[in-house]
Parts: structure tokens; sequence; C-alpha cells
């Protein structure tokens, strides 16, 4: 089945210099899929043609009059620009034109826009933030929420958990993968009122729910899927990219300190590659907005056209995979789960006061 992917081309701080050559790349490599760049039409054909490139079967330029600015409120940029790039995009996943979007634009204008033009699955009050991240043990561990949500309710992080398990079965094609509950320790009394509630929502659930990890989990990969609420998911997240930075920055200056180190980094190259391809973090970009009717996916602002393309490949792969149908069937599965439990607690509540 071909998938077309609905492009925000305006989005993120390089544009068109950005996003119009992913998508051509993005299309050479994949000829299963279609294109459609939202945006200043002038604009895009201008970039088109820098690349010596032009519309076809497979790419398309659909028309939008305006762009959401990076620093613009949200609630005024889904308000007042309802022909942005990002808005249009959007609704061509909404008509059914485009079975996924991309785009590197404001997070805040693309979560709002987002969560109104295409609501959010029956049973969940609110869309999450999602990303995979590599693991030592050569995998990959999901994890949300990475920030849609500062404050979150147990039943809601319950929600995120239930997602987060469906997308990580639908991508890595795994049965039943294993759900830790990010705290401050693994011991079930440690943690805030909050987490320690919904610690025990998930015991109920019929999720492979393992329990409390701390935070050296993640990348240990103890565990498939990591919930947390976005407060910490978005600290967890931006500390560990400050991390990777602080890595790369260190061994740059290791080795270029004085001669000996020069020639030890040539020695070590073929190693030190491998481990930056391993580790590059444009190979993560993309980061899904779960919980709505219809498959977003959010590249960083600044990403490269590398970067870009890997958002784009998470969205294919998403499309492909009927994320959308399998995070439905599995939040309807364990709704109906929890009004059983509740009607049989009713009945023998009910049987005890009778005999009573």
């Amino acid at each position: 089945m071909d998938i077309t992917v609905a492009v925000d081309a305006m989005g993120g701080d390089h544009g068109t210099h950005v996003t119009v050559p992913a998508a051509l790349r993005f299309l050479r490599e994949n000829p299963d899929v279609n294109i459609v760049l939202v945006g200043l039409p002038d604009a895009l054909e201008a970039e088109l043609k820098a690349h010596h490139a032009q519309t076809g079967p497979r790419l398309r330029i659909h028309a939008a009059s305006e762009v959401v600015a990076m620093d613009e409120s949200p609630q005024l940029a889904m308000k007042n620009k309802k022909d942005s790039s990002m808005r249009v995009a959007i609704n061509l996943v909404k008509s059914g034109e485009a079975n996924a979007c991309v785009s590197a634009g404001n997070t805040g204008a693309l979560m709002a826009t987002a969560r109104f033009v295409l609501k959010t699955i029956a049973g969940i009050d609110r869309p999450a933030i999602a990303s995979l991240m590599p693991t030592m043990k050569g995998g990959e561990t999901l994890m949300l929420d990475l920030g849609a949500n500062v404050d979150s309710t147990p039943e809601q992080m319950m929600q995120f958990a239930i997602m987060g398990s469906a997308m990580f079965g639908a991508l890595q094609h795994k049965d039943a993968p294993t759900v830790g509950l990010l705290n401050v320790g693994s011991e079930g009394i440690k943690g805030t009122e909050v987490v320690k509630a919904c610690a025990q929502l998930l015991r109920q659930t019929r999720l492979n729910f393992v329990g409390n990890v701390e935070g050296n989990d993640i990348y240990k990969g103890t565990v498939d899927v990591v919930a947390c609420d976005g407060f910490t998911g978005n600290i967890t997240l931006k500390a560990s990219e400050g991390v990777a930075q602080m890595m790369s920055s260190a061994l740059k200056a290791e080795f270029t300190r004085n001669w000996l180190t020069k020639l030890m980094a040539v020695l070590v190259m073929p190693v030190l590659k491998s481990f930056k391809n391993k580790l590059d973090p444009r190979r993560y970009n993309g980061a899904s907005f779960l919980g709505l009717r219809g498959i977003v996916v959010k590249s960083h602002g600044g990403a490269d056209e590398v970067a870009f393309y890997w958002a784009l490949a998470q969205a294919v792969e998403e499309a492909r995979s009927g994320l959308i149908q399998r995070i439905t069937d599995q939040v309807q599965h364990e709704l109906r789960h929890f009004e059983s439990a509740d009607a049989i607690k009713s009945s023998a509540a009910e049987q005890s006061a009778s005999a009573a």
C-alpha cells in the first residue's frame, strides 16, 4: 500500500531548505511513498528548482498562504492562522488525503492544532509525545510523555502506558511489550502520590507491567516502554541531550589536544564513526503525538536534512503499522476490562450489603 505524507514544508528553523531536500531524498529511496509539500507555492517551487526537481505523480504542492512562527502563541496561531502550512497539512490527514503529517514547526501550535482538528481517540483524555531511545542492548525503548502534559493524573499516565504499549508492539512487532513507570526507585513505596496511584491502576490492566523503573533503566533497556508525566519526561529528554553533547565535545577536545592524541584519533576512527552512527540523535528525530485520530510526527525545529528524513521515516512506519487502529483497539480493550472489573466489584458490594 502506498503511503502519502503531508509535510509542513515551512515549519522549523530552516523551512524549505531542509524539508524539501529531505523529502526528495526520501522519495528516491522509498518508491511506495508519496509526499505533499504544504506551504507557500513560490517558495516551494524555488526550492525544487534549486534541486533540479519538479512535481509529479508522487510529489505535489498544496498551497497554504500563512506560516506559523516558531515563537508564536499556540492559541493565536490556531485561532488566527487557519490557512497556515501546519493547519493545512493536518487537514489533509483529517480528510484522508494523507496518511500522516510531519512538521518541524512550533510544538505548542502543532499540538493544539492537531488536537483541535483531529480530536482524541475515545478513552484518551490528552495526547502524549512519544519517542524511541537507543539502549545499551542495541534495541530501543519507547518513552512518553515527553512534554505535552506538564501535569498528569494517574489515569492519564495509565493511558500513556496503554498507548506506548500499543505503539511499541506495532512498530517492533512484539506481543505484550514490558512497561515500566518512571520513578525515583523501584520500590512500590517510593514516589509521589500520583505515581503510586498510577502504579496501582497499571497493576489492574492487562499490560505487561513490571513495576517502577529508574532513570538509568531507560538506556539499559530494562523495559520496552517507560511511562511518565510530561514534566519529568521532558527534563529527562533534555538532560540526555545535554549529556550526549557534552560527551561529543569532550571526546573531540581530547582527541585534538596534541599530535599524539590526533594520531590516536586516526587509529580509532572506525570505532568512533560506528559509535557516532549508533547514537546519532538525528536517527531518533521524530516524536509522535499519540492519542490523536491521525498520525502527526514532530521533527526537532533545528533538524537538518538527515534528521528530517528520519522524521519522515517514523511517520511512514506508523502509517504502515496501522498504529491508530492498534491504539484504539487496545484502549477499548482496557476500558472494557475496567468496566467489567467495576461491575464485579459493584455486584459483590451489593451482595455483601444484602447479606448484612
